[in-house]
């Protein structure tokens, strides 16, 4: 027994390095969660059925092995496997998007989120969110009518004794922000437990969302969510990958509010739908001359919700984007620029990407850049029908895109 209880010890230490870096693919992809003894996509039979090879001596022991992270790898850990497997942990441990691990008390009834891409995950899973969320940091009356009472603690410096008062179970936190990490802190010390979750980048976001899923029983609810999304973006890649690089447009993605500003590969998604970024995934400013040198057959220009479109407006009000891209196609260092002599300069609203707002929607901005970038290519696909799919079937909203919303311009282009 004091064997698996130092092996257990030392597993949970590499666990610490096991995590780090991109997110795995779907091949490689083990389930964050410990009970996942096996180290695959799921808590399930198999891995009761590794832990009692632990035991026996015929199985090594694994980083997750250790299913109610006491420090031993017993038959205890078997009865937690069948706990979580039935929704009934009263304890649940995880691995988060910082690599941290922590042990979270079940059910969670009281979550301040401060950004809201957990809140539309957790809407997608079922889970009542009018029910659960007590603090936002972040406010979207639009997207979360049900929230519009909810007490807001501030953006993006959040106001901590609020939050202390509100007596959250759990508070989720994005990864990025380095400000956070005294909310961290704070409420650590005051007996939250706190979470750091992204839940917005399309290349992570489903191995985010199956490890978060477990959190409120609902793995078989994000495996449907998770279907949905990779049937899009699956649909995509096996396109794109027959690209020749010769046949890929070259990209300008310019990020919002100032001129001349590239958006990072990471937010552009500009290879994934078949472009070639012409800063090669760099951001920050740029030299307008640099733009013309490169002469970008395409440009997309990001806006947020708050400079132009949303779901606020009503479908056929374009006037906001129409003006953005107006300004672009005026530009006087831009007109002999191949995007700009062929009108192939785009407006996109950050409600659809992954950044800039508290957007899940990060596959949308994929499909609409495959649209852009190679519409002989990717003529049946519609990202405007699968929008409105995800709201409706994820979201709970009735929303009509025919009616509202204005998230691209020039509209006839992606349609």
């Amino acid at each position: 027994m004091n064997t698996y209880r130092i092996v257990a010890l030392m597993m949970l230490l590499a666990s610490l390095t096991l995590f780090t870096g991109t997110s795995a693919t779907e091949e490689d992809f083990t389930l964050k969660v410990f009970g996942n003894a096996n180290m695959d996509e799921a808590v399930d039979e198999e891995d009761i059925e590794y832990v009692l090879g632990i035991i026996g001596g015929t199985n090594e022991a694994t980083e997750l092995a250790d299913a109610n992270y006491d420090g031993v790898i017993d038959e205890m850990d078997t009865a937690q496997i069948e706990l979580i497997m039935r929704g009934g942990e009263k304890e649940l441990t995880i691995i988060d998007s910082a690599n941290r691990i922590v042990t979270v008390k079940k059910p969670i009834e009281r979550m301040v989120c401060i950004l809201l891409h957990p809140v539309e995950t957790m809407r997608a899973l079922g889970v009542p969110v009018e029910e659960t969320i007590i603090g936002q940091g972040l406010t979207d009356s639009v997207f979360y009518p049900e929230l519009s009472n909810v007490q807001n603690v501030g953006w993006p410096s959040p106001n901590i004794e609020e939050i202390l008062a509100l007596h959250p179970d759990v508070v989720i936190l994005h990864t990025f922000f380095d400000q956070l990490d005294q909310v961290q802190e704070v409420c650590e010390k005051a007996g939250i437990t706190v979470l750091r979750f992204n839940l917005n980048y399309p290349n992570s976001y489903n191995d985010e969302a199956k490890t978060f899923s477990y959190l409120f029983g609902k793995s078989t609810e994000a495996e449907d969510l998770i279907d949905f999304r990779e049937s899009v973006l699956n649909s995509i890649q096996a396109t794109v990958e027959k690209i020749p690089e010769d046949d890929r447009p070259k990209v300008y993605y310019e990020d919002r509010r100032v001129s001349y500003a590239s958006l990072n590969s990471e937010y552009a998604n500009i290879e994934s739908a078949g472009g070639i970024d012409i800063f090669n995934g760099a951001s920050g400013s740029v030299n307008p001359e640099d733009v013309v040198a490169r002469n970008p057959d395409i440009i997309v220009k990001v806006v947020t919700y708050t400079e132009a479109g949303g779901y606020q407006l009503n479908a056929d009000d374009t006037a906001g984007l129409e003006a953005i891209r107006a300004e672009i196609m005026s530009r006087p260092e831009l007109q002999n620029v191949n995007a700009v002599k062929t009108g192939k300069v785009y407006v996109i609203s950050s409600e659809i990407c992954g950044f800039y707002s508290n957007s899940c929607r990060g596959f949308l901005q994929i499909a609409y850049n495959a649209k852009w970038f190679h519409p002989e290519l990717f003529e049946d696909l519609d990202p405007n029908a699968i929008h409105q799919e995800y709201l409706t079937r994820f979201q709970g909203l009735d929303i009509d895109l025919d009616e509202n919303g204005v998230f691209v311009y020039p509209l006839e282009k992606t349609t």
